[in-house]
């Protein structure tokens, strides 16, 4: 049976390249057969990743069958995950996320989870020596994959590890990280196609406080503004998706690349109290600035308070 590679739903830059790049090291190296999938469409960094390596676009599905040999990337979180993920033969799991807990396994499997800022860093490591046969294309993916979780060595949750293996595989390609990434958030930037809630549902992840069931969503831009223009809409949609979703509040921040900050948009007192309570924050209109925040992994959701 064929092994599918997948990341989580609404897939990033990471969520697409890392089943790309598994995938490659279990056929090539290890000699199984296996097949990168997403669980949605990619967003518009990593379409322009696909294209400037020139690798196909896997296949998107649906769910997974009964005994349905899997590996799970750059996520260990049920809710991300198809809805017969329990029913699947689970061989693995890699990731650099918090575990989250709820996934049932048929037998024992290997995990490897470490506090880096990008699965693809991880999957750096674990290829080793077998580095050299990966062709260029897959390399770039890598590369991207890093740059895009990192905001190209901005994020707090880069790590030196993250760094120095970007700098190897951007020299290995010949690429210069500081036009590469510019081009890649470019990409990221341009939403104007996308309506109200997919740019909610874009790159947003569930959590749960006591008592509120939260849809956490961020948009990391070099062009805050052009997402900020569209607010009373997005504000309006928020209750739409929530409802949809079965959530109590959607949360939007815009993650300024450049200026290393976000703009949370305040549509409530909820969110008001939130904003105060989490952050220090004292919103005095329908969105504040919350200076430094940029990762929803190490800054936004453990401060999250109601």
């Amino acid at each position: 049976m064929t092994t599918l590679v997948f990341g989580h739903t609404s897939p990033d830059t990471d969520s697409t390249g890392s089943p790309i790049i598994w995938a490659w090291y279990l056929n090539e190296i290890k000699g199984e057969s296996a097949k990168p999938v997403l669980l949605g469409k990619p967003n518009t960094e990593a379409a322009f990743v696909l294209k400037r390596w020139n690798l196909e676009t896997p296949k998107i599905i649906e769910d997974v069958e009964s005994d349905q040999s899997v590996v799970i990337v750059d996520t260990n979180n049920p809710s991300e995950l198809p809805a017969n993920i329990n029913n699947a033969n689970i061989l693995s799991i890699i990731d650099h996320h918090r575990l989250v807990g709820g996934l049932e396994t048929r037998g024992p499997l290997e995990i490897r989870i470490e506090p880096l800022a990008c699965t693809a860093t991880l999957m750096h490591k674990m290829i080793g020596k077998d580095m050299a046969r990966m062709p260029e294309g897959i390399k770039g993916a890598m590369l991207s994959c890093i740059l895009s979780d990192t905001l190209e060595f901005r994020s707090p949750t880069t790590t030196d590890e993250d760094k120095a293996i970007a700098h190897d595989l951007a020299k290995d390609l010949s690429i210069d990280i500081g036009d590469y990434a510019a081009q890649m958030f470019a990409a990221k930037s341009d939403v104007s196609a996308f309506s109200d809630a997919e740019l909610l549902r874009m790159d947003s992840k569930e959590f749960e406080l006591p008592g509120t069931k939260f849809r956490v969503s961020v948009l990391e831009t070099t062009a805050p503004k052009v997402v900020l223009d569209r607010k009373d809409s997005l504000m309006k949609s928020m209750e739409t998706v929530a409802a949809e979703d079965g959530v109590d509040q959607v949360l939007l921040f815009v993650v300024d690349i450049l200026n290393e900050e976000a703009t949370l948009l305040i549509p409530n007192d909820l969110v008001k109290g939130l904003a105060e309570k989490s952050f220090g924050a004292a919103p005095t209109g329908d969105t504040v600035v919350l200076p430094g925040v940029m990762s929803r992994k190490k800054q936004i959701i453990p401060n999250l308070k109601v």
